[in-house]
């Protein structure tokens, strides 16, 4: 009997169906919110550059929240720290997914994005710290165009038309999702000034009483949402920001066993108020900066901090994705996909420079919302972004139409049972390329 000589392993192969439906489902909704995202972010930056800008300052600095609590915090901060809770609980939740019940609970296809988006943080801190190497202070923000906004991603591919193949798709979401786990890794090690380890290790207490709760079935969201603001509040009052808490959270929540679809009605519930409502809110009191004042664009061009951003964003990231993918390929002896090419990640790995919300926030810790480095970091992360989102849209335009050709032999369904037949396919031959 003849045998067929094995097939070497793909990078970026296609996936399941199961997890390419469900990757499909969550880019719908971020484009929507991306779209709501872009959109505050350009009022937010119209009323700061019109006779209403002294509103819109009052309006970000308004305090409110109890005092005894030490909670009377402005609506910016509110965003900040409260809102992104919300954001981070989200990304907890689909993390946990990913890895326990996703296609990348197999180490060999969760060893890519995640070496991409480590790679893709590395090369933005570094090139960050070359620029900015002559001034102490401004190495403060080397965390800054480390970030991914998958939102503000998906908003443009919206936008360009681009039908990106599962296999990129998948690629794309994973890696901003464990960017986003490693980012607040970050906020938590680098910015938490002062540690108070009494409400620290209090707050493991509504943790764990969520942790037990959800874990025996409990949906009451009378009792879990106190539960949870107890532990925002207490994680808060420790010094660590608090968006800590809400990734946290979103561990807690199973994700296999009898309980588990908890997971999937958390973040079905959840998702929607994050993409629709809390990032666009934070971006709209983040994003607002004037242009006008002060010396305003010039001056931030002339700043080593923003153009550490800016390079970051555009080349770093750039570099760190290409970069890690091609040290995979080389130690693993894998191929990448024979449908795609190394232009189509090259596309992608330009989208990942598009990072908004989670940079905004690293340098509001960074430096002090309202100084001048701060004004500076939110016209190099608008900058960088708009940048990175011009580039890939002209990188991703070339390969549309052969990407448009994937994406309609990944639907088709000739016996109508509502599987894709490609996947039917590859079920049947797991071994051939992809």
């Amino acid at each position: 009997m003849s045998t067929s000589p094995k097939s070497p392993r793909r990078l970026l192969p296609r996936g399941t169906w199961p997890e390419a439906r469900r990757v499909a489902d969550v880019l719908r909704a971020e484009t929507v919110g991306g779209g709501l995202l872009v959109g505050a972010a350009v009022v937010a930056l119209l009323f700061a550059n019109s006779p209403w800008r002294g509103a819109y300052t009052g309006l970000a600095g308004f305090t409110l929240g109890p005092a005894a609590l030490h909670l009377d915090l402005s609506l910016a901060t509110w965003a900040a720290d409260g809102l992104l809770a919300i954001f981070f609980f989200v990304v907890g939740l689909e993390l946990k997914r990913e890895f326990l019940a996703g296609d990348l609970r197999d180490p060999r296809r969760a060893l890519l994005p995640v070496a991409a988006a480590v790679g893709g943080m590395i090369a933005p801190a570094l090139i960050y710290v070359a620029i900015n190497a002559g001034d102490p202070d401004a190495l403060a923000g080397w965390a800054i165009p480390t970030a991914t906004d998958i939102a503000f991603a998906v908003a443009v591919l919206a936008v360009i038309g681009s039908s990106l193949p599962s296999a990129l798709r998948m690629f794309l979401l994973t890696l901003a999702v464990v960017d986003d786990l490693l980012a607040i890794t970050i906020i938590a090690i680098f910015y938490t000034d002062e540690l108070s380890f009494g409400p620290l290790l209090l707050s493991l207490l509504p943790l764990g009483l969520f942790a037990l709760a959800v874990h025996r079935g409990v949906r009451a969201w009378w009792l879990l949402l106190p539960l949870a603001a107890v532990a925002w509040a207490l994680v808060h009052a420790s010094g660590v920001h608090a968006t800590v808490a809400g990734v946290l959270l979103g561990f807690a929540v199973p994700v296999l066993g009898r309980h588990g679809v908890l997971n999937e009605r958390f973040e079905h519930t959840w998702r929607p108020i994050s993409a629709g409502f809390a990032v666009p809110v934070f971006a709209f009191f983040a994003a607002g900066v004037s242009v006008v004042d002060g010396g305003g664009l010039g001056a931030a061009l002339r700043d080593p901090v923003t153009l550490g951003i800016v390079a970051g964003l555009v080349l770093g990231k750039t570099i760190g994705v290409l970069g890690a993918t091609w040290l995979v390929q080389r130690f693993t002896r894998a191929e990448l996909s024979e449908d795609l090419g190394w232009w189509d990640l090259l596309g992608l790995a330009q989208l990942a420079g598009i990072g908004f919300t989670v940079s905004l926030l690293v340098g509001e810790l960074a430096f002090g919302t309202g100084t001048p480095q701060d004004d500076h970091v939110k016209i190099g992360v608008l900058g960088g972004s708009l940048l990175a989102a011009v580039l890939a849209t002209v990188l991703l335009r070339i390969r549309n139409g052969h990407h448009r050709r994937l994406a309609a032999a990944e639907t088709r369904d000739d016996d109508g049972d509502g599987v894709p037949d490609v996947y039917q396919r590859e079920e049947r031959d797991p071994g051939g390329s992809r």
